[in-house]
């Protein structure tokens, strides 16, 4: 049986065989402890039986106002676990966190615009394009995000998630 628990430090030293996929994005360890500082609460990893990770979310809560909301950093889920509903299992731990601990408006997040597959996933989880983010991934070939948005019960009016009609710059980004 799946384990769904807090991450915790040494969890940073097990977690190669999720992080190596190429379609995960990896952030030094300093970066690691500090959402697991700071937000305990949105950093959950999945364990097997076995004592493997098999993958883990975290998140943040930011913005003021009507743009409190909170945010997915990373989901990932290690290749060898995948289409075991894990990703949806770790999505609603994040959604709940967000609307019962942080009572925030809405969750969002950010994948690549050619990710059609992750699209997918979060379009049946209830999440819809907000907006597109031109060159929000850098490097040699820098590609668009899509900005996915889900409304939580506080955004009575759903208005967090009405599209914008035009891309926008990461420089754009309120958060």
């Amino acid at each position: 049986m799946t384990t769904l628990r807090r991450f915790v430090a040494d969890d940073l030293f097990r977690f190669n065989n999720i992080n190596l996929d190429p379609l995960t994005e990896t952030y030094g360890l300093s970066f690691y402890l500090q959402y697991l500082a700071q937000w305990p609460d949105y950093f959950v990893v999945a364990e097997s039986p076995g004592k493997s990770l098999m993958g883990y979310i975290m998140g943040k809560a930011e913005g003021l106002n009507k743009l409190w909301h909170g945010h997915v950093t990373a989901l990932t889920v290690s290749p060898e676990f995948r289409r075991l509903g894990l990703a949806d299992g770790l999505m609603k731990i994040l959604e709940e966190v967000s609307e019962k601990i942080y009572n925030t408006y809405f969750v969002d997040l950010f994948v690549r615009s050619s990710n059609s597959v992750a699209i997918d996933m979060y379009t049946k989880f209830g999440y819809t394009v907000y907006r597109r983010v031109l060159s929000y991934y850098t490097g040699d070939d820098p590609e668009d995000a899509f900005d996915m948005r889900k409304a939580l019960p506080r955004d009575v009016k759903k208005e967090s998630i009405i599209p914008l009609k035009h891309p926008v710059r990461p420089e754009d980004l309120e958060w």
